[in-house]
């Protein structure tokens, strides 16, 4: 058992945003599974189709994604949130963008009633014009649209962080002015593939957000970074297979970890992490899992 802002987990392991989250059936089947919370598709303020085909590609050493925020908007999602709240006791994150302040309160006031356990805000997709990373990469902008939403809502308020800035602390360090309960580090970083033999890039929109196991190292520092300069909590997410993996991002300042691309391999990897985690924590003399936090900084 683990708390953070107040939510009580059973395990430190989050299904990511964007990963099974489109229903609250599947919500409930990762719930099931073992995931210690899971979150939502980012969810807007209007329909969205997404960016055209080819949207996602394996590379073989991860994974390079351009969706472009595809979502029936809140006010058709209200009913699969309700039901992933009434199918499991698991907490609930909903993921949210927007545009401007007033969308991003919109779209939180719209999914209140569905009762989540948290939003997180989506600052930081890095492949849909006019959100996320557009919005995310300006620390004044990410300071007024979590004091926004803070002030519209009684729930925990994340804040997911994009790494593809010069210095990621300036942006948590406005997330936690703006009063975020907790930030999430990384979302994707900038990718792009192009065909050899005919020359074109591979993704529709031509670039993407690249995630797996290729982005581990880069979130393990962002996090590291964070935690040494936040007072709020850090939740780590970017190249987690492992129970090993999440050990390192916890060791980093990590309070849990989120899962994304390595659902790809089974559902099940959540119960496998938590359980990995479970007995290193044991094996190795700690008292809890709380002493893992942090520990990398320690050690200088």
């Amino acid at each position: 058992m683990i708390k953070i802002t107040g939510i009580e987990l059973e395990n430190p392991t989050i299904l990511a945003a964007g990963i099974m989250g489109t229903t609250g059936a599947s919500l409930a089947r990762v719930a099931k599974e073992g995931a210690g919370a899971v979150v939502t598709k980012s969810i807007g303020p209007e329909p969205k189709e997404g960016h055209k085909n080819p949207s996602m590609i394996d590379l073989g050493y991860g994974f390079l994604n351009a969706m472009g925020l595809p979502n029936p908007s809140y006010p058709d999602f209200k009913n699969e949130l309700a039901i992933a709240k009434k199918e499991t006791d698991t907490p609930v994150i909903a993921s949210i963008f927007g545009g401007t302040e007033e969308e991003f309160v919109d779209v939180a006031q719209g999914l209140l009633e569905s009762n989540p356990d948290a939003f997180e805000l989506n600052v930081s997709c890095p492949h849909a014009l006019g959100y996320g990373a557009s919005v995310g990469s300006n620390p004044d902008a990410v300071e007024s649209i979590t004091a926004a939403v803070k002030d519209a809502v009684d729930i925990p308020v994340w804040v997911k962080l994009t790494p593809n800035v010069t210095d990621i602390v300036t942006i948590g360090d406005a997330a936690q002015r703006g009063g975020a309960d907790a930030v999430v580090a990384i979302n994707t970083v900038k990718g792009m593939a192009i065909d050899i033999e005919s020359g074109y890039p591979i993704l529709g929109n031509r670039f993407g957000g690249l995630s797996g196991k290729a982005v581990k190292p880069v979130a393990i520092k962002c996090v590291y970074d964070l935690y040494t300069a936040l007072d709020i909590p850090v939740i780590g997410v970017g190249g987690i297979y492992t129970w090993q993996d999440a050990i390192e991002m916890m060791m980093a300042g990590a309070n849990a970890v989120q899962i994304g691309s390595a659902v790809h391999e089974g559902i099940e990897i959540f119960s496998s992490i938590a359980t990995g985690i479970e007995t290193f924590v044991a094996e190795r003399g700690y008292k809890d899992i709380t002493d893992i936090i942090g520990l990398a900084h320690e050690r200088i």
